[in-house]
């Protein structure tokens, strides 16, 4: 039976792609925990999602994440590393999706309460933007794909506009019963 252990890590280092070992609290460590966390999160939100559109844009997500976690866990040493990136295609993906849930112009703060979808999806949002932070922090000490960036700022962005897209169906919902949307 193959071990799940290596004890490699029992010092309190890490291995990147690419031979470096960094320090287990190291800001690139940071950056891809706060973005694996962000895809477990996400994975709570669909096991829960009804809505095709959201569950369609998250699955997609999922797999970017992967692409983010990849391009995160570059070895500065091992300069470029064959491993798939953001692209701006991916931005425009999530531009998309933020333009395709209207949700007319927001007057009041929004507050993450309804449905457990709608607290997952806020719950999402939240970890979004604290992995957002992470990978900017790590960007003020290393360069990274400019598209990453914007990636995440738009993830961020698409998760909120899911929350209030869905906050607003749910709203319509509890005062018509009869509504489908």
């Amino acid at each position: 039976m193959a071990k799940l252990y290596t004890r490699r890590g029992d010092a309190g280092e890490t291995g990147l792609l690419g031979p470096d070992r960094v320090p287990k609290d190291d800001p690139r460590v940071e950056a891809m925990g706060a973005v694996d966390e962000l895809n477990a999160v996400i994975g709570l939100v669909l096991a829960v999602q009804k809505e095709k559109r959201i569950r369609d844009l998250l699955l997609k997500i999922q797999d970017d994440l992967f692409t983010v976690g990849a391009e995160l866990a570059i070895a500065p040493a091992s300069g470029e590393a064959k491993v798939p990136r953001i692209t701006q295609a991916h931005v425009a993906r999530l531009e998309e999706g933020i333009e395709a849930l209207d949700v007319g112009e927001i007057r009041e703060f929004v507050i993450p309460r309804g449905s457990e979808s709608l607290a997952r999806l806020h719950w999402a949002r939240t970890v979004a933007r604290r992995a957002e932070r992470r990978v900017v922090a790590l960007s003020k000490r290393e360069g990274l794909n400019p598209d990453l960036l914007r990636y995440m700022n738009r993830l961020s962005s698409l998760l909120y506009q899911m929350a209030v897209w869905r906050q607003k169906q749910e709203r319509k919902r509890a005062e018509h019963p009869s509504y489908r949307g």
